[in-house]
């Protein structure tokens, strides 16, 4: 699998591209998604999927435009909808752009195939009630949107955050997967599960 970084949006939100042959699926769409479709356009891609983390507006303000130019479905966390509904979804605010609406199919933890592989679809509750991390095995990679950084963890004191939560997931849902899973985060660099189960100070000897 290779895995291509778009930086998108008022907040640079990691949006990724996950190519595996001549089929893609993306992964968060932060902002204006040309760049994007420029590349599956220049690479000869067919998109089958957006995949959303979860439902802030940093991490949609593209998805409409993505699937509506490409005709990908979209999916996302069930118990996520309720943002939509509010300015953390919406965006609008502080001079931030609003988000289209868009349908979407809502996820709960489950197994499926995507790009020709298994996808495990993790339930990781804490950044949003609805925050998912979309697993591959096959390709040793875990997108988990805003729930883990490299060296940090993600906010909880929007409404619906919830930091005990978020680091049970962490331990329970992330650090669980072999040492060596490439993490694509919603923000910043990437990183590995060893990496951040020894080193990151929200786990590590320093919050002991």
């Amino acid at each position: 699998m290779h895995v291509e970084t778009f930086s998108l949006g008022p907040i640079e939100t990691n949006s990724y591209l996950a190519v595996e042959g001549s089929q893609a699926v993306a992964i968060d769409v932060g902002g204006d998604p040309a760049s994007i479709l420029e590349y599956i356009s220049s690479h000869a891609l067919t998109l089958t999927h957006v995949l959303l983390t979860h439902l802030h507006f940093d991490h949609i303000l593209g998805v409409k435009a993505l699937a509506a130019a490409a005709g990908a479905v979209i999916l996302a966390g069930a118990s996520d909808a309720y943002l939509l509904k509010t300015e953390l979804g919406q965006g609008g605010f502080m001079g931030y752009p609003t988000v289209e609406r868009f349908d979407y199919t809502p996820l709960a933890e489950s197994e499926t195939d995507l790009l020709g592989q298994p996808c495990k679809v993790l339930a990781t509750p804490g950044h949003t009630p609805g925050s998912l991390s979309y697993y591959f095995p096959q390709a040793g990679v875990v997108f988990p949107g805003d729930l883990l950084f490299y060296g940090s963890v993600g906010r909880t004191d929007f409404p619906g955050g919830d930091h005990e939560a978020l680091i049970a997931s962490v331990k329970e849902k992330i650090f669980t997967l072999p040492p060596e899973t490439i993490i694509y985060p919603g923000h910043g660099p990437k990183t590995n599960v060893n990496r951040e189960r020894l080193h990151n100070p929200y786990f590590s000897d320093f919050a002991r």
